[in-house]
């Protein structure tokens, strides 16, 4: 009998519900959701405002537990799991970009992106310099590492905010409106980016956009309205 490798997704929710509210008056926003990630993916993640795209980036990104149905993380369920290992998951797995960079004004575009690889071993090393400075060279902003946020433009800051979500290497990355604030040029620019990582280091990417043309860039597209998964 030939051996089967035993192949684990990233992500694999099974009929993940969410509900808000308390006192007995609650409101379901997610409707039994079932979604599997497999390594590599650049999914979009498209729908109307109020659909709960935010809500299921939020669980997925282990910042909300569901209501119910289950999520396993490179095949871990995080329901059962304490706050602490929770925290330590998220930190080693994830990646996060946002539509607003939320960069710290007062730190350089190294220090920034140096501060999730800070937090992961509890002190500054030069390995981490090291990996910080390659990862904002990567992002094209080599000339701009000891330049403060409110030096650089939007895109840059965007970059910037990207090569901070792939420092600790995670194996996903959670792109919550990434192009959203930026003009076309610069839209392009940093969705280019991302499939360029995508295929050079198989992070598996989740991008949540409201732009049909991004989203038709992607190999997969998830469609949500109403809190259900309807493509």
């Amino acid at each position: 009998m030939s051996e089967h490798t035993i192949h684990t997704p990233i992500l694999q929710l099974t009929d993940v519900r969410k509900e808000y509210g308390s006192d007995g008056i609650t409101t379901e926003v997610l409707h039994g959701i079932s979604l599997t990630m497999e390594q590599g993916e650049f999914t979009a993640l498209i729908g109307p405002s109020g659909s709960g795209k935010s809500t299921l980036l939020n669980i997925i990104g282990l910042l909300e537990q569901p209501t119910g149905g289950s999520l396993l993380m490179q095949g871990r369920e995080t329901g059962t799991m304490p706050e602490e290992e929770l925290t330590r998951l998220r930190g080693k797995s994830i990646g996060f970009v946002f539509q607003f960079h939320h960069l710290i004004p007062a730190f350089t575009a190294l220090e920034n992106v140096m501060l999730p690889l800070m937090l992961e071993e509890g002190r500054l090393t030069p390995e981490q310099r090291e990996r910080a400075v390659w990862l904002l060279t990567r992002v094209g902003l080599a000339d701009r590492v000891d330049f403060k946020p409110g030096k650089l433009s939007g895109g840059q800051q965007q970059r910037v905010a990207i090569a901070r979500a792939l420092a600790v290497n995670p194996p996903l990355v959670l792109a919550d409106e990434p192009t959203g604030n930026l003009d076309t040029a610069a839209a392009d620019g940093i969705f280019k980016l991302l499939y360029e990582i995508n295929r050079e280091s198989g992070t598996t990417f989740l991008i949540v956009t409201h732009d049909p043309r991004l989203a038709k860039r992607c190999s997969r597209v998830v469609e949500l309205v109403d809190g259900r998964v309807v493509s």
